[in-house]
């Protein structure tokens, strides 16, 4: 049995706050056809009167005040002229759009017209660069380029972009056609009408990785996975209609599209955006409370800004307050709770997936678990024999299991598809525990937990508490090679503006360690450092430390200052 859209979702309001009701009566709908643009957007949202005028979108621009405000009417018929333009400017179903703009009204016009033509997306990134998007148009097998117009002259030295549809957003290029014209040509200012039917399986999205560990995979999702997937993200964020919802990302990556797109508007909640030249906390969260947000998602290294600041004097209509990218803090968590009385709620999926773990409202939270499977999702964890464990690999049951959020599979340089569907199980790459009570923890990604005297360590649990130390602003941890016990954690660290690396701040920070972790745990070696290699999202490459930690590379390489416990008699035993 499958439930209609409509009915799912409904069906997840309904329960929102009763998990167990939900898990048990959720199911996920399986439409043959589905366009999520013509069917959902536009047929029910900017069609019922319910919710046809209520603001769909609201772009704030933080230094000014200025504000852009558009309800999903007026996006239906927004989007109908970008499709319509983007059709006679040649763009048809299956060809590929790489689209490359901030966070502006474009975006969301482009992502909605795209979807009732047909045609396939491939997020991007403003912080690419030329040799990137080479990289990205040839394995994206791209026919059409959309970007801000600052951002033009990255493509100009391109040969694979000279012969392809070229349009220039937010501003004029030379050689560029103007996204505007879709809305100044009086040919284009009519209803869209589609081509024919769109299939639930057709390709819609293609995400590249952060390629954390090896060069970023190209993810493929569809008019079902992404669309259809993302009411449990919706579930886990706790949204309703006519909520004023803040996600804290970045476009060009899968968690823009998660809760800046799909998760609000499947719940019929308003978008909002506060753009900021750069980041400021005091400023973004004065915003938060005179627009009324009422529900935000970030990433940890918002929420550790944001407790820099007087929450307890920041009066705000928060109702739900979650966070993804990586497990919080219990600091964070308690100082969020004794100022607004808001528990932070932890989330996981992937690029590859919608939210698969969470913490939805009103349940009871474990201090750093990411909570139970969320509706439509059937969790393991298997060991490397591929048997159930307590410890393992987290991994989603396929066959009448598969949840709909699961993309199709990663494409190969050749165009095929490498479906996600071979044997009973997906597996994630990540590794995590279960308790009793069925709740998950994260323990690092299957290649970053390595062995040390035999014992299994987790990178990412000693970060977590490497980070709650004053002096430290980012850490990550990798193995050392190491005579006697294999391998040690060494800790490569970045420090706060005022600390200096020396042995004082090392010392401290391995006694610091030391006294909040179990003795084979602990941290040996420590290398101070303000060139932690990371991907182009953020993310730390543990995998270049490792192999430089591997190849014997002294710290001077990376302009490091090291120390060992070896330089501390009272630190070793």
């Amino acid at each position: 049995m499958t439930m209609s859209y409509a009915e799912a979702r409904d069906f997840l309001l309904t329960h929102r706050e009763d998990y167990d009701t939900a898990c048990a009566g959720f199911r996920w709908p399986r439409p043959e056809h589905f366009n999520w643009a013509l069917d959902w957007f536009d047929g029910v949202l900017a069609a019922e009167a319910e919710s046809r005028n209520r603001p769909a979108l609201r772009i704030v621009d933080v230094p000014t005040g200025a504000e852009q405000v558009l309800s999903f009417v007026e996006m239906s018929r927004r989007s109908d002229r970008v499709a319509n333009h983007l059709r006679y400017l040649g763009v048809a179903r299956g060809d590929r759009i790489l689209l490359m703009l901030g966070n502006t009204v474009p975006l969301w016009e482009t992502m909605l017209a795209a979807m009732k033509l047909g045609a396939v997306v491939i997020p991007a990134t403003t912080l690419l660069s030329p040799e990137d998007l080479d990289d990205r148009l040839e394995r994206g097998r791209v026919r059409h380029v959309i970007a801000a117009a600052e951002h033009c002259p990255k493509f100009e030295t391109l040969d694979r972009a000279r012969g392809l549809t070229r349009i220039a957003a937010d501003g004029t290029a030379p050689g560029w056609v103007r996204f505007e014209d879709a809305h100044d040509d009086a040919r284009f200012d009519t209803a869209f009408t589609p081509d024919g039917k769109t299939n639930a399986d057709d390709d819609l999205l293609l995400y590249f990785t952060s390629g954390t560990t090896a060069k970023p995979k190209l993810v493929i999702h569809t008019h079902a996975s992404y669309p259809i997937g993302h009411l449990s993200t919706m579930y886990w964020l706790g949204l309703k209609p006519g909520d004023l919802h803040l996600n804290v990302s970045s476009p060009g990556w899968a968690k823009h599209a998660w809760s800046c797109v799909f998760a609000p508007w499947i719940a019929g909640a308003t978008v909002f955006i506060a753009n900021q030249p750069r980041f400021d906390a005091a400023s973004l969260l004065e915003t938060i409370a005179r627009c009324g947000v009422t529900t935000i998602c970030a990433p940890p290294t918002v929420w550790r800004m944001f407790i820099q600041q007087d929450l307890s004097q920041i009066h705000t209509q928060l109702r739900e307050v979650c966070g993804a990218g990586e497990p919080l803090n219990p600091e964070i968590i308690d100082q969020v709770k004794a100022a607004w009385g808001l528990t932070i709620r932890d989330g996981y999926g992937q690029t590859e997936t919608s939210a698969q773990f969470g913490n939805p409202p009103a349940q009871p939270i474990k201090p750093g678990s990411m909570g139970r499977s969320l509706p439509g999702y059937v969790a393991t964890l298997l060991d490397a024999d591929d048997n159930e464990a307590e410890e393992g690999e987290i991994s989603l049951r396929l066959g009448d299991n598969r949840p709909a959020g699961l993309m199709r599979g990663y494409e190969a340089a050749s165009g095929k598809a490498l479906l996600a569907t071979a044997g009973d199980h997906y597996r994630t790459g990540d590794v995590a525990t279960r308790d009793a009570d069925g709740y998950f923890t994260f323990v690092g990604r299957a290649d970053d937990v390595f062995k040390a005297s035999d014992y299994r360590i987790s990178p990412f649990e000693l970060e977590s508490v490497l980070i709650e130390h004053d002096a430290v602003a980012e850490a990550a941890v990798v193995p050392s090679p190491d005579p006697l016990r294999l391998a040690v954690p060494k800790a490569y660290v970045s420090l706060i503006k005022g600390f200096e690396p020396d042995a004082t701040t090392a010392r401290d920070i391995l006694a610091y360690v030391r006294g909040r972790v179990a003795p084979y745990k602990r941290i040996r070696r420590i290398e101070f450092t303000d060139d932690l290699p990371k991907t182009i999202s953020g993310k730390i490459r543990r995998v270049e430390l490792r192999r430089g930690e591997a190849a014997g590379e002294a710290p001077e390489t990376r302009d490091g200052i090291a120390f060992s416990e070896d330089d501390f008699p009272d630190l070793k035993g």
